[in-house]
């Protein structure tokens, strides 16, 4: 349980024992989502700033252990994450003037403003609704995979939790209830060190967090977090074993969190900032480049015209998402029963008045 599988090494070469092999295409593909996180991660806390969303919780250094995982699933699989994966919402397709749209919770925003800032969901992509609530999409994606098994759908759920999450009772029980009825769920618990400003070291008495597997009856893995192609290798194994009905299993993506919990944290409170640079150079973005540079594909004309496209594409999604009004007040009495009641009626019509007046 002690082993870390890592597949890049140093130089950007790879374990070819251990190497998933993906096609040029989808290696790109891979590098190209991490990215658009990271730059994303960088405009959307500088909106913030400005006043122009209200909150974000950026995952810069995690984005090998939230894209990998969205990418080894198929396409009728099922996200449940915690609420920092919006690299995982764009992989399953959420088009990128939806996900800011729902940032500032504005009239375009499906939502109609109504969850917190930063809390998106893509029905289309079978991508549930984030959560604040730590460890609480546990038990929904293993409920969902049970009842998948029920049905006969051929589907797996993957959750997404992070290492403050295993303290969590939602934690235990959906561990207890995958393990008991071998549902195809996976758990990618990215352990990224800190729980807001709680260390792992106080989470836990375990030797790691994949071995509380064992406890519940399947397997746990532990891999290197910042090595996208380890993250990937790990869950695609661990999708095809679920697929095939070889049940559940745990992955321990050893990352870092190389920056704030969230725009309202300050983490040069109560962290070393040695211990960030330390893990700064496991950067994920730049242990990646160096395997796209090693099979010749990474130049510095590449990383710019990609960085180019990808500015101006959330430029373009931030410009349209402005010039949309908030949501109309009416809204309020919307998408909370099939067919309004009449107190809502009458509630809807004392506001109609109220505003004419």
């Amino acid at each position: 349980m002690g082993n870390v599988l890592r597949v890049i090494g140093e130089d950007g070469s790879t374990d070819p024992k251990l190497d998933p092999r993906l096609p040029e295409a989808e290696a790109v593909r891979l590098y190209r989502f991490m990215l658009m996180e990271r730059i994303l991660d960088e405009r959307m806390l500088s909106l913030q700033r400005q006043g122009r969303i209200g909150f974000y919780g950026p995952s810069v250094g995690q984005e090998a252990a939230i894209v990998a995982p969205a990418l080894a699933l198929e396409k009728d699989d099922w996200i449940f994450p915690q609420y920092r994966e919006p690299g995982a919402a764009l992989v399953r397709g959420m088009p990128l003037v939806d996900l800011v749209n729902q940032f500032r919770g504005d009239a375009a925003d499906a939502l109609h403003g109504r969850q917190m800032p930063c809390h998106y969901v893509y029905r289309k992509g079978n991508y549930m609704s984030i959560s604040s609530v730590v460890g609480s999409r546990i038990p929904l994606a293993v409920g969902t995979a049970w009842a998948a098994k029920i049905r006969g759908d051929r589907i797996v759920t993957l959750a997404y939790l992070g290492d403050g999450g295993t303290s969590t009772a939602d934690f235990h029980a959906g561990m207890n209830f995958a393990g008991v009825f071998h549902t195809p769920t996976v758990f990618v618990c990215n352990n990224n060190q800190w729980a807001i400003s709680l260390p792992v070291s106080r989470q836990t008495a375990s030797e790691t967090l994949a071995e509380k597997a064992l406890a519940y009856g399947f397997e746990g893995v532990r891999v290197d977090g910042m090595d996208a192609l380890a993250v990937f290798a790990a869950t695609r194994d661990a999708v095809k074993k679920a697929r095939a009905g070889g049940g559940p299993t745990l992955i321990e993506a050893l990352a870092y969190r190389l920056g704030p919990h969230s725009s309202s944290d300050d983490p040069s409170r109560y962290r070393d900032e040695k211990e960030v640079e330390a893990w700064r150079k496991r950067d994920p973005l730049v242990v990646y480049r160096s395997y796209l540079r090693h099979l010749g594909i990474w130049t510095e004309e590449f990383e710019a015209a990609m960085e180019k496209e990808i500015g101006e594409e959330i430029s373009e999604a931030v410009q349209k998402a402005e010039a949309q009004p908030p949501p109309p007040v009416e809204t309020m009495f919307t998408d909370v029963y099939a067919e309004m009641p009449p107190h809502l009626e009458e509630e809807l019509q004392d506001l109609t008045s109220l505003r004419r007046r």
